[in-house]
C-alpha cells in the first residue's frame, strides 16, 4: 500500500472536483466517493487508500461517523484521516479528532495549507508501514530462533540434522532454510594439526 493513495469523500460535485484536480497535480493517485457510506466501504476493503480526505457533512454517513468505523478494526493498515470542515468550534474539532481523524483542514481550505499537511501525513503512514514490517521480521528472527533452540536429533557421525517429518539434512542447509544464514567452510586449527598428522578420524 503506498502513501500516495488517497481517498475523496466529498458529496458536493464541485468541492470534490476541485480536490481531485488539486491532488493530481500533487502526484497523488485518486480515488473519489460521493457519500460516506461509500468512503466507508472504500476503507475497509483490502485495497484501501493510505490517505483519505473526509468531508464533515455527508449523507449517510458523515466524516466524524467514518472515522469512529474505520478505528474500530485497529490490526488493519493504519490510514491517515484529514477531515474537511467549515466547522471551526474548538468542541467540535476536539470531537472530530476524539473520533479516530488524524488531522483537520477548515473550508474554503488553502492549497498550501492542505498539501502540507498531507506530507505530513504520508510521512506518518510511510512510518507506521516501515515499523511494521520490522516488527514482522523481528518475529520471524524469533521464530527462527526459537526453533534452533529446540532439541534436535543430530548424526554422531556425519553431524546431520532430522527435522519433525524424520527427514535428515546437513546442518548447514538446515540452519540456511530456517535462519537464511549461509556458511563459508574452513578448517580450524586443532583439525588442521590432526589432518597434517594423519590422525583425523
Amino acid at each position: 500500500m503506498h502513501s500516495s493513495r488517497i481517498l475523496i469523500a466529498e458529496d458536493h460535485y464541485v468541492s470534490r472536483h476541485l480536490l481531485e484536480r488539486n491532488l493530481t497535480n500533487w502526484g497523488f493517485q485518486v480515488v473519489t466517493a460521493e457519500n460516506g457510506a461509500k468512503a466507508a466501504e472504500i476503507l475497509e476493503s483490502d485495497d484501501a487508500p493510505s490517505l483519505a480526505i473526509l468531508d464533515w457533512m455527508m449523507p449517510e454517513m458523515d466524516g466524524v461517523e467514518v472515522c469512529t468505523r474505520v478505528r474500530r478494526n485497529p490490526a488493519r493498515p493504519y490510514i491517515y484521516l484529514l477531515l474537511l470542515t467549515a466547522k471551526s468550534q474548538k468542541e467540535e474539532i476536539a470531537a472530530g479528532l476524539e473520533a479516530g481523524a488524524d488531522d483537520y483542514v477548515i473550508k474554503p481550505f488553502d492549497p498550501d495549507e492542505l498539501r502540507a499537511r498531507l506530507k505530513v501525513g504520508q510521512r506518518v503512514v510511510d512510518l507506521e508501514r516501515t515499523l511494521a514490517k520490522r516488527i514482522t521480521d523481528l518475529e520471524m528472527a524469533i521464530d527462527d530462533v526459537q526453533k534452533l533452540k529446540r532439541l534436535l536429533p543430530i548424526c554422531m557421525y556425519c553431524k546431520s540434522i532430522r527435522d519433525d517429518g524424520d527427514y535428515w539434512h546437513q546442518i548447514d542447509s538446515y540452519i540456511h532454510e530456517h535462519t537464511g544464514t549461509d556458511f563459508s567452510h574452513g578448517v580450524c586449527p586443532a583439525c588442521m594439526d590432526m589432518v597434517r598428522r594423519g590422525t583425523m578420524k
